[in-house]
């Protein structure tokens, strides 16, 4: 089944929330072919759990720390998240590489809590506008997904993957559909090369400005199993659009 979730970032107070989810559900309540799944703040995933509790929309988060509770100052852990309804949470994001400065060991580790956790990982992957550039898109990539398996890459069939290229994500710009494609033909080769019995378990998502007006080109392209949208999923008129575009 298709993936199509919303990464609304450091947006949407408790209350702001309140009011999404109550414009959002009536717009999508008729779709069952495709899963559709929310990741707002911290703050507001407690608020979101009971709105969508009786409802088919399944709540992420944007992150978690990999031990299970400790002397660890402004971190939340899988177990807090997993009491508030949580199902999958997304790891590795650009953001949180670039700017936290989490590294591919660190991110490993986050898969591992999850997959032991019962919690499926969206693991986020993407190179940089001057690896693009250098022609190492595909060597990046390979790189970032090699690392963040490293021993468990049996439990494929657990995660699944998000290609945004960071050069794409809130500029406006995205890849072409084609350029995915390329993308994302080349991830699902490389997981058939590392767990052959499980590849084609794992989903792999694009990532970087999607929008009403382009997702349903990126949803025709062969490789592409869903959509991780940013900005767009912040207004629930538009990331319904976005749900149904395809």
């Amino acid at each position: 089944m298709k993936l199509i979730a919303g990464n609304w970032k450091m947006n949407l107070t408790p209350s702001e929330t309140k009011e999404y989810i109550s414009r959002f559900l009536p717009l999508v309540e008729d779709i069952s072919d495709r899963e559709i799944l929310l990741c707002p703040p911290f703050t507001s995933l407690c608020v979101a759990h009971e709105l969508l509790r009786e409802s088919k929309v399944k709540l992420g988060a944007q992150n978690c720390h990999y031990e299970q509770k400790g002397a660890y100052t402004g971190e939340i852990s899988l177990n807090m998240l997993k009491d508030l309804g949580v199902s999958y949470v997304i790891i590795g994001h650009s953001e949180r590489r670039w700017i936290f400065g989490e590294s591919d060991e660190l991110i490993n580790k986050k898969l591992t809590t999850c997959l032991q956790g019962n919690i499926r990982p969206v693991l986020c992957v993407g190179e940089r506008l001057e690896e693009r550039e250098a022609g190492l898109t595909f060597k990046v990539v390979e790189t970032q997904i090699r690392l963040a398996l490293s021993g468990i890459e049996h439990y494929t069939d657990s995660i699944d993957i998000a290609y945004e290229p960071v050069w794409a994500i809130g500029t406006g710009n995205p890849a072409t559909p084609e350029d995915a494609q390329l993308v994302h033909a080349f991830i699902k080769d490389l997981l058939h090369q590392i767990n052959p019995q499980h590849a084609g378990k794992t989903r792999v998502l694009y990532g970087g400005s999607v929008n009403p007006k382009n997702a349903g080109d990126f949803m025709k392209m062969k490789d592409v199993d869903g959509l991780l949208v940013g900005g767009a999923s912040l207004d629930p008129e538009s990331f319904a659009q976005i749900v149904k575009s395809f």
